[in-house]
């Protein structure tokens, strides 16, 4: 896989993360542009690659990580830092690693990377501003991360794992390619 087109994307996002002032606006704006912008641009790469399989798994990751988020949202009453409701988990953290995360179990963890980097950014940018507490952006953070890795296979797999059971048993098949 080229790397060398991924070249803008860390750009841009390493010139939002090294901002003149970090004030609690720059924060706020960072974590909303990227929460939406990285798997924005997870999409772009699948669209790059014409990787149609992997479109597809992005879709379910986004959807799991979101449906997830928000039934914990609407089922644990935590308040906010700033004293607004909906605090557990972190929506923008959730939608982040669900993004960097595909991106990392799809094609591998040196594409993956920055992005992890940035979605990381986007966790201590709602802890900066006040929007949520430590633990509700670790929640956000392992919801979209293990959405992605459970939801994700790897492009250029030459081994793949199946796991299958039910009340009687199980089955872990291992199949290669040569």
């Amino acid at each position: 896989m080229r790397h060398g087109p991924y070249a803008a994307f860390l750009l841009m996002g390493l010139a939002l993360t090294a901002p003149a002032r970090a004030s609690d606006k720059f924060w706020s704006t960072f974590a909303d542009v990227a929460s939406v912008g990285i798997p924005i641009a997870a999409g772009g790469i699948t669209l790059y690659e014409h990787d149609r399989n992997g479109l597809i798994q992005l879709a379910e990751t986004g959807a799991v990580a979101l449906a997830a988020t928000e039934a914990l949202r609407y089922s644990i009453p935590e308040t906010r830092p700033n004293g607004g409701d909906h605090s557990f988990p972190s929506l923008h953290t959730s939608a982040a690693f669900a993004g960097a995360g595909f991106i990392h179990a799809r094609y591998g963890w040196q594409t993956g990377l920055p992005f992890e980097i940035l979605a990381a950014a986007v966790g201590f940018a709602r802890v900066q501003t006040r929007d949520h507490h430590w633990y509700d952006v670790v929640a956000g953070a392992a919801i979209g991360e293990g959405s992605a890795f459970l939801l994700t296979r790897r492009l250029t797999e030459n081994t793949r794992v199946s796991v299958a059971g039910d009340t009687r048993g199980g089955l872990i098949s291992v199949s290669a390619r040569f």
